[in-house]
């Protein structure tokens, strides 16, 4: 019987670096955005595009891989998170969308994405991101996840008054009651990493506003330099780890039973 060609999963393995790496990365994500937008004076709308800019040739980089690459692939998440992010506050401070609004839009838009995701390959896995059409699909869903957690996270931490630190602390407990929940075996392994994955975004956000802004608004007055580079030097190293060690990289057949659980 002829075997099936090995083929690589062109994203990681979720593993507990990747969730270190993706809470940093969502924390810049904030702070960058911040930074580039206000603190270097370009604005909101010269550094959205700039940016979306840059992010269409770090994609382009990505996509030509094959298989998962560290640099490569964590370069786009973290310019995915700082362009979710933009686009958020474009529809809340240029546009005049309500948060609220903009919370509602991004889950229906990222249900959307899910919806036709499975009616075209019939599977959601992230074990099975081999072909360039799944891989579309899982990047359109990683920026509206970003998006929707950037606008459901200043919903709660702006409108319910809780702070950025207490704002964090509420979104830490969401996360471990869905870790729970899978544990448990009471949850899709599936929806458990797209929630988690949702909700990391105003996690990472909650606590980068809290080490970067000023006593007054309620932070540690870091800045959104230092606290930026922090991040973006850890991640650089959890990078180079991988890289050297080869974690993360993950061997598909294209074969992977459909209702096989993540």
């Amino acid at each position: 019987m002829q075997s099936l060609p090995v083929t690589y999963n062109r994203v990681p393995q979720v593993t507990v670096d990747f969730w270190l790496i993706k809470l940093m990365a969502v924390t810049v994500g904030e702070t960058a955005a911040d930074y580039l937008a206000v603190n270097l004076g370009y604005g909101l709308s010269a550094t959205s595009w700039f940016m979306s800019a840059v992010l269409a040739v770090a994609l382009i980089i990505q996509f030509s891989q094959k298989k998962y690459v560290p640099w490569s692939y964590w370069l786009a998440v973290v310019l995915v998170s700082i362009v979710g992010t933009l686009v958020t506050d474009n529809m809340v401070d240029n546009l005049g969308i309500t948060l609220q609004a903009s919370t509602v839009f991004f889950t229906l838009v990222l249900a959307l994405t899910f919806t036709g995701w499975y009616a075209v390959e019939r599977t959601l896995s992230i074990h099975t991101i081999f072909t360039t059409r799944r891989e579309l699909f899982y990047w359109l869903a990683i920026l509206f996840t970003f998006s929707l957690g950037t606008a459901s996270g200043d919903l709660v931490s702006e409108s319910f008054g809780t702070g950025y630190f207490y704002a964090g602390v509420v979104f830490a407990v969401v996360i471990a009651a869905i870790a729970a929940a899978y544990y448990a075996g009471v949850m899709n392994g599936i929806l458990a990493f797209w929630l988690a994955y949702i909700f990391t975004r105003p996690l990472g956000a909650s606590f980068g506003d809290y080490l970067s802004q000023p006593p007054e608004y309620g932070g540690l007055g870091l800045g959104t330099i230092a606290t930026s580079w922090l991040f973006l030097g850890t991640i650089a190293a959890i990078i180079l780890y991988m890289t050297a060690t080869g974690q993360g990289r993950e061997m598909t057949n294209g074969a992977v039973p459909e209702a096989m659980p993540d």
